[in-house]
C-alpha cells in the first residue's frame, strides 16, 4: 500500500512540472543594466538583453515598445525554440541629454504573462561644447548666443546693465557697431573688432528713467559688421516690463494711494459665428484716496481692441472702458487679455480675461 501512495505521489509532481512547463516561458539573463558614465560625443550605446525560451513550445517576440524616442530596439524575429536563446537590444542617444538617465523598453511575448519589462540606466557625461554651439544665432557673419536680450522686469526708477556672447567664426576680422539705437539704451560691443575664432560681448545700458512707457515694450538696434547692415535687416532685440517704482513709499503713502477695484475681471461672450464682433464694458472704480492713473492699457492680440474714456479717476469716482472682439479667422475656443497698468501700488497690473467660442460660419 506504501509502495502505491508513492508512486502516485511521484506521479502528481511529474504532472505538475509538465504543467508548469507547458507552453512559452521566458527567461531574462539580466532584466536591467547600467552603461555607467558614457560620453555624449561618443554618440549611442547599445547593450543586448538576452533571454532563454525554458518552456516547451516556441517563444515568438511580438511587439518592442522604449519608453521614449532617445531610445530604438532590435529584436529576435522569429520563434526562439525551447532551451534556446534570444535577445532584445536597447540603444540609448546621449545627444543632448546630459546627466543621469533611467529608461525602460516594454516587451510583448506570447508567454504568460504578456508582457515583461527591461530596464536600462547611466549618467552622461556633457560634451565640452565649441563656439558655433555656445553662439547658434546669426546676424550678418556675426554669431550671437541670443538674439534678444530680455531685461525682464525693471522699475522705472532703474539703469540696468545686461550683456550677451558673441563670436567671430570667420576668417577674417569683424568690426561691430550699431544704429537706430534709442536715447534709453546705450549698446556697444567689447572689443570693437572681433579677430577670427574670437568670442567677445554685446553690452546693454538700459535707462528706464528715460523710457516713456509702461508693461512690455521692445526695441530693436541694427548691426552693423564692417559697415554692412544688410539693409537695415541685422536685428538684435532688447526687451523690458517696466514697472512703478513703489518701494520708497511709506506705510502713509500707501494708505493714501489710489485703489483700482473692477466689477468683474472676465467676461464670457458665449458663442458667436466667426466674424461676429463682441463688444463689452468693463467698469472699475478708485476706492482709494489719491487720483487714480492709468499708465497703460495693451491686449493679447490685435482681434482685440480697447477704448479708453480717461486716464485720471479721482477718489471714490467710477469709469469704464469698451472693448471689441473681432471673431474673423478665430475658430474654437478663445481667451483673450486685457493688461490695465496704473499707480495703484498693491495692483499696479490687472489682467482681465475675455473668453468664449467662435464656430465657424
Amino acid at each position: 500500500m506504501r509502495t502505491i501512495l508513492l508512486a502516485s505521489f511521484a506521479a502528481m509532481i511529474m504532472t505538475t512540472a509538465v504543467a508548469q512547463n507547458k507552453g512559452p516561458i521566458i527567461s531574462w539573463e539580466e532584466a536591467s543594466y547600467n552603461f555607467g558614465d558614457i560620453k555624449e560625443s561618443d554618440g549611442p550605446v547599445t547593450h543586448k538583453f538576452e533571454f532563454t525560451n525554458k518552456g516547451n513550445e516556441p517563444l515568438v517576440v511580438t511587439y518592442v515598445k522604449p519608453s521614449c524616442g532617445c531610445t530604438s530596439s532590435d529584436y529576435t524575429k522569429e520563434p526562439v525554440m525551447p532551451g534556446a536563446k534570444g535577445f532584445v537590444s536597447a540603444t540609448y542617444n546621449p545627444d543632448g541629454r546630459p546627466g543621469p538617465f533611467s529608461k525602460s523598453v516594454t516587451v510583448t511575448t506570447n508567454c504568460t504573462p504578456e508582457v515583461t519589462t527591461i530596464r536600462f540606466s547611466g549618467k552622461v557625461i556633457e560634451k565640452e561644447k565649441s563656439l558655433a554651439d555656445l553662439h547658434p544665432r546669426k546676424i550678418g557673419d556675426l554669431n550671437f548666443e541670443v538674439n534678444h536680450i530680455s531685461l525682464l522686469k525693471v522699475k522705472n526708477t532703474e539703469v540696468r546693465t545686461d550683456s550677451t556672447s558673441i563670436a567671430n567664426l570667420t576668417d577674417k576680422p569683424l568690426q561691430i557697431s550699431f544704429t537706430n539705437v534709442p536715447k534709453h539704451i546705450q549698446i556697444k560691443a567689447v572689443p570693437e573688432t572681433l579677430q577670427p575664432n574670437q568670442k567677445g560681448k554685446v553690452v546693454v545700458v538700459y535707462d528706464a528713467t528715460q523710457r516713456s512707457d509702461w508693461g512690455f515694450v521692445m526695441d530693436k538696434v541694427i548691426v552693423a559688421i564692417n559697415g554692412d547692415n544688410n539693409n537695415n535687416k541685422n536685428l538684435l532685440s532688447v526687451s523690458a516690463t517696466i514697472e512703478e517704482d513703489f518701494t520708497k513709499y511709506t506705510a502713509e503713502q500707501l494708505a493714501n494711494a489710489p485703489k483700482l477695484v473692477f466689477e468683474e475681471t472676465s467676461f464670457n461672450f458665449g458663442t458667436v459665428t466667426e466674424g461676429e464682433k463682441v463688444n463689452h464694458t468693463f467698469k472699475f472704480r478708485n476706492d482709494g484716496k489719491q487720483d487714480l492713473v492709468i499708465r497703460k492699457i495693451t491686449t493679447s492680440c490685435g482681434c482685440t481692441v480697447v477704448d479708453k474714456k480717461t486716464d485720471v479717476i479721482k477718489p471714490g469716482e467710477s469709469s469704464a472702458f469698451d472693448i471689441t472682439f473681432n471673431s474673423a479667422g478665430k475658430s474654437n475656443r478663445q481667451n483673450k487679455s486685457i493688461t490695465v497698468i496704473c499707480n495703484d501700488p498693491q495692483n499696479a497690473q490687472q489682467i482681465l480675461h475675455i473668453v468664449g467660442d467662435v464656430k465657424k460660419k
